[in-house]
């Protein structure tokens, strides 16, 4: 465990609270990017909230805020790959990276909070209807939401974009029924999507589309394997019909893998999907180099100066990153859809 100053807010649940985590892990991590970042950079309250008092034998994941309330925020929310396992802090699964922790180095405090609440094992329809139900009325006018979903597919969620629907079952086979008591439906990967650039804008907020990290996988022609049919196309196509901005992290990721030694891209895993230290700030730097490529950055006030070495990523059809629209209403399912019933999670 390791301990920080109390948050500056009022809030603060005691007067040195204990943020969970492996100190093992968090300084065998190596220096890497730029900043030359190691985990035991990245403060603790960033990645998770404080153990309650008295600390419990076991704990689920406890949900970071914060840490100025007077600042604006950006907040990160994804599955593993941008916040891994219960402490965000390498040691569920040992050597186990997201870049939702490294990312956060590339802010100054003083200016802005950065706080990643990203959940492992989630996908976007199980994040949407669990923690950003929990989040959503903390995010404020001036923050950013930056959105990675898609390595986690299935409990639910529908392929593609479109507004077609299931009907949610339990797994005795009976109608999920809604606190309306009506059947509880599905949707969607892309509508899912919709829903959280729609309601970030809703609260003044900027939204930031992120297509998911490759695999450590490849074709015949030994280049990585990309998404651009399924998940990462899906979350580019909904980013361009919503104007919102848009980073193809998947492709931009894997042209730097192409262009690396089989071996060395190797160690920039930790168990594919999963990213070591390493490769978690590499695509850290590569969402850093997507922001600066949009033709409004929202966060370009708050960089440190370091930033200016990461190169702009190349222009990829990326879109550009709107002004939040507080008058902006969540997309709803098209109401001559036909209701397909499915097994939900």
């Amino acid at each position: 465990m390791t301990t920080a100053p109390a948050p500056a807010s009022a809030s603060a649940i005691v007067a040195a609270p204990i943020y969970p985590g492996n100190t093992t892990t968090i300084e065998a991590t190596t220096k890497a990017g730029i900043l030359g970042l190691r985990a035991t950079d990245i403060p603790r309250y960033t990645q998770t909230g404080p153990l309650p008092d008295p600390a419990p034998a076991r704990h689920g994941v406890i949900a970071p805020f914060p840490r100025d309330p007077n600042l604006p925020t950006i907040w990160t929310i994804g599955d593993s790959t941008v916040r891994t396992g219960v402490n965000g802090s390498g040691d569920d699964q040992v050597g186990q990276w997201g870049w939702g922790t490294p990312f956060v180095g590339y802010f100054d405090p003083k200016k802005v909070n950065v706080v990643n609440r990203a959940v492992g094992g989630t996908t976007s329809r199980s994040f949407y209807l669990a923690q950003w139900k929990a989040m959503v009325d903390l995010i404020k006018k001036g923050d950013v939401v930056i959105l990675q979903f898609g390595t986690n597919s299935g409990g639910g969620e529908g392929k593609g974009i479109g507004d077609e629907t299931t009907a949610a079952m339990d797994r005795s086979g009976q109608p999920v029924m809604g606190p309306d008591g009506q059947p509880t439906l599905n949707h969607t990967f892309g509508w899912y999507i919709r829903q959280f650039i729609a309601e970030t804008r809703a609260k003044g907020a900027t939204p930031i589309v992120c297509s998911l990290i490759p695999r450590n996988s490849r074709d015949a022609s030994g280049k990585i394997n990309r998404s651009a049919t399924t998940q990462a196309g899906w979350a580019k196509q909904v980013a361009a019909a919503e104007g919102a901005g848009f980073i193809d992290l998947n492709e931009l990721v894997a042209r730097k893998y192409d262009a690396m030694d089989k071996a060395a891209v190797d160690q920039l895993y930790s168990g594919s999907p999963h990213t070591s230290w390493t490769g978690a700030v590499l695509n850290a730097e590569t969402v850093i180099s997507g922001l600066k490529a949009l033709k409004d950055d929202p966060v370009a006030a708050y960089y440190v100066d370091q930033v200016k070495q990461i190169a702009t990523a190349p222009d990829l059809g990326v879109s550009t990153a709107g002004p939040a629209n507080s008058g902006a209403s969540p997309a709803t399912p098209a109401a001559s859809t036909p209701v397909k019933t499915t097994t939900a999670n």
